[in-house]
Order: C-alpha cells, then sequence, then structure tokens
C-alpha cells in the first residue's frame, strides 16, 4: 500500500508553506505529493488567498527530485485543453518525468462566481470534460513527425476542435495507458464516471467515501472496463481519507481538534485513531484490491504528525 500526501492549499497555505510539506514528504518517504485545484476556501476565508495547482507543481518541479506529483482533481473548468496539455507535459519535462494529471468535470460553483469562469450546467460540464480527456490524450500522442509537419491530430467535438496540431511538447513519461503524463479520474457517478474511467485513466480514485460505497463503484468501473475490453486490473485503484493519527488518543483529540472536526466523525469517515487503528484500517483498504491513499493533510504546520505516519505507519505495512 502507497501513501501520498493530500493538500488543500485553498484553505490557507503559502507556496513556501507548500514547498515545505514536499520537500518534508520526499524526505519521509512518501509516495506523492498531491493538492487540490481550487481557487477559494471552503468555510474558511483561506488566507493569505489561493494559489495556482500548476504554477504549484512547476515550482515544486524544480525543488524536489524523488516525489511524484499532481492534482486531486484540476478542473476542466479552469482551462482549455490545449493549454492544459502543454502546461503538463511541460511540469513532467521540469519535474524529469514526475507528474500525475487528476482530472474532473468541476463542482465548486462560488470558486467559478467569484473568479470569473463560466460554470455551465453538470450535464455541459460533463461533456467538457468528456471532450477534454480526449484532446488532452490526443495532442500528447499525437505524431507529427520529427519537424512537426505531419498529418498531427484533429479533433471535431461540440465544444472543442482541433485541426492537425503537433501536439507539442511532448511530457517526459511515455507509459500511461492514454500514451502520455498518468491520468486519475474519481468520484461516484454511476455511468459516465467509470466510463470515462475506463476509457482514458491509469487510476481511479474514491474521494472521501464511505468504504461500502466505494466498492459498489469500484464494481462499476471493473464492470465499464470489461464492457471495451480493458483489463480492470490494468488500473490501480485508490482513496483519498482525511488523516487524523496520533500515538495516544489525546495526540488524536488535539489533532481533530486543530482541524475543527470531531474524533467520531473521522474514525467513522476518514483515516483517524491510534497508530494500532490506522494500520488495521489501512489493510481493510488493501484487501479491497486498493493499493493507493492518499492522505488528506488539513495541517500543513504539523509535521510531526506526517513523521509519525512515516515511522510508525509505512513499517507496519
Amino acid at each position: 500500500m502507497e501513501l501520498r500526501v493530500f493538500t488543500e492549499p485553498q484553505q490557507g497555505a503559502t507556496y513556501d508553506d507548500l514547498l515545505t510539506v514536499a520537500q518534508e514528504a520526499e524526505r519521509l518517504g512518501f509516495g506523492a505529493f498531491f493538492r487540490s485545484d481550487h481557487y477559494l476556501g471552503m468555510g474558511t476565508p483561506g488566507l493569505p488567498g489561493p494559489t495556482d495547482a500548476w504554477t504549484t507543481l512547476a515550482g515544486l518541479a524544480r525543488e524536489t527530485s524523488t516525489i511524484r506529483l499532481g492534482t486531486l482533481m484540476t478542473s476542466a473548468t479552469f482551462r482549455y485543453p490545449g493549454p492544459l496539455a502543454i502546461q503538463v507535459a511541460q511540469v513532467d519535462q521540469m519535474s524529469g518525468g514526475r507528474v500525475e494529471l487528476g482530472l474532473g468535470a468541476g463542482w465548486f460553483t462560488a470558486e467559478h462566481e467569484k473568479y470569473a469562469i463560466p460554470f455551465p450546467d453538470t450535464r455541459t460540464r460533463f461533456d467538457r470534460f468528456e471532450e477534454q480527456l480526449a484532446v488532452v490524450t490526443g495532442l500528447w500522442g499525437a505524431d507529427a513527425g520529427a519537424d512537426g509537419t505531419g498529418e498531427g491530430f484533429s479533433f471535431s467535438g461540440e465544444h472543442y476542435t482541433v485541426q492537425n496540431s503537433p501536439g507539442l511538447p511532448k511530457p517526459t513519461q511515455r507509459g500511461g495507458h492514454a500514451g502520455g503524463v498518468p491520468i486519475l479520474i474519481g468520484g461516484g457517478g454511476k455511468k459516465r464516471t467509470p466510463a470515462l474511467t475506463a476509457r482514458y485513466a491509469d487510476e481511479f480514485n474514491l474521494p472521501f467515501m464511505p468504504f461500502d460505497d466505494g466498492l459498489t463503484q469500484i464494481g462499476r468501473v471493473r464492470a465499464a472496463c470489461e464492457e471495451i475490453g480493458r483489463d480492470p486490473d490494468s488500473l490501480v485503484y485508490s482513496s483519498a481519507l482525511v488523516l487524523c493519527v496520533g500515538e495516544t488518543e489525546a495526540e488524536v483529540e488535539r489533532r481533530a481538534a486543530a482541524i475543527g472536526r470531531e474524533v467520531g466523525e473521522l474514525r467513522e469517515n476518514g483515516l483517524a485513531g491510534t497508530v494500532e487503528e490506522v494500520v488495521d484500517k489501512i489493510g481493510r483498504y488493501r484487501e479491497s484490491g486498493q493499493t493507493r491513499l492518499y492522505l488528506q493533510t488539513l495541517d500543513l504546520t504539523d509535521l510531526d504528525h506526517l513523521r509519525l505516519v512515516a515511522a510508525a505507519v509505512m513499517p507496519a505495512l
């Protein structure tokens, strides 16, 4: 079971805060440093204000050396697919091939209203999301020859059109399911989400979902893979869970209070409790066939939290 650090900087974090956490996560041996892609705090002013996900990852790409970097999830409403493909490919080059793209349809109405970002209805957002997946992966996979004069990639959709693009620059990584940077898709949608996962994704993520509901959703994804002749085991299955672990009950309570949560609720819905409890819970996810957990780390000043996971939880896995 691989453990990854997942941050929510819109809740209040500077680039330097994120750099400190990313470098410590790398030193401690976590598999990846991920961040959300949001522009507005939720239930908080989020001071000093948001940081852009891909600007952040570009900086971290140059200030780390081994840890993988990515988003849960980049919003398809924020960026056109062509510039997004260029942006992610460039950050992948800057990192030496350590980037992963989590991509979703977008959902947080308020941040769109506050920052002049169009926010269409749910169906339209998913239509654009589907076309964006096709364009981003198509651009990365385009073969226009070494001089860029070949046929390239073309696409004609309702929302996006591409004509004979050379699809440059290419990401350093070329081994993803769709031929470029590994792509993550997640969520609880019953039809389109599993279908898009089966077609485009390297990993399927369950975001803060009750355990049994997650198993049901994984079943839908596996069925969607089988429908198109894809081996369901070619996907990585993962969950994102809020982290709150302590050596003692008092430490668990202190960490829960620091993020404004109740211990009982966290034990039910997150990865919370003493070290022994958390190890047991991780075992349950491992037995379900999941091989990655994204540990939502909300108090970015508490580096001892991550150090405890590295020292006491990781060796028990």
